[in-house]
């Protein structure tokens, strides 16, 4: 399927390694930067979701979105392992949980840009999760950098697959994109639940990135 990513954060904390292993399956491997593990939660808004080749889908196709991730390998391959995935259409949970077997949650969402700041919003309603709320006010502060391959921008942010369990069975969807257009940004994060429990931020301000825009295609699961 097709879909645009508009107005992303990445927002990435450090975290204590041994307690972020004990939440992934036995078949996946944290992937470390430089020995460290590294959680983020990222705000956006999802726009023009289709079928590839299709128009988007009415009633479907524009929501706001909230992703809680780690970094992962499998065979040698690195991806994303999602804790949980916030939106506020209630029709795209219930297709992505079906579809993908990831832990989609409904969640009350707003975003509005006021005096060139994003204000954004999500408070999980959804009685399969457990209660996360996410508040902050973020936008980019400089011109578009490209990261060098060897940095930490490009690991957090170049990943091309997501990893899943089907009945326990491990699980890989690709992901194709263009490099991240990123520019360094600025937040005041007010309120952040999203992390799973079990998992100990390491810094109390984490390490921002922004996006304005990005096309993406995700192909369906297959066997990892």
């Amino acid at each position: 399927m097709g879909q645009t990513w508009e107005d992303l954060l990445f927002a990435h904390w450090r975290v204590e390694g041994e307690g972020l292993r004990a939440l992934l399956p036995s078949s996946l491997e944290l992937d470390l930067f430089e020995d460290e593990a590294w959680v983020g939660v990222t705000p956006f808004r999802l726009s023009g979701l289709r079928a590839r080749g299709l128009p988007p889908l009415p009633f479907l196709s524009s929501f706001l979105e909230l992703n809680t991730r780690t970094y992962v390998t499998a065979g040698g391959k690195p991806g994303i392992w999602f804790f949980s995935l916030d939106a506020a259409s209630e029709l795209a949970v219930e297709v992505a949980r079906r579809g993908y077997k990831l832990p989609y949650y409904r969640a009350e969402m707003r975003a509005e840009w006021r005096d060139g700041w994003l204000s954004y919003e999500s408070r999980r309603r959804d009685s399969r999760g457990e209660p996360a709320s996410f508040r902050a006010r973020y936008r980019s502060t400089r011109d578009e950098i490209d990261p060098d391959p060897r940095s930490l921008a490009h690991f957090l942010t170049e990943r091309y697959c997501l990893y899943a369990l089907d009945e326990g069975q491990l699980k890989r969807a690709e992901i194709h994109h263009p490099p991240w257009p990123l520019r360094p940004a600025e937040a005041l994060v007010e309120e952040n639940t999203m992390p799973p429990a079990g998992v100990e931020l390491v810094d109390g301000e984490p390490l921002l990135h922004f996006s304005a825009r990005q096309d993406v295609v995700i192909w369906p699961l297959a066997d990892a």
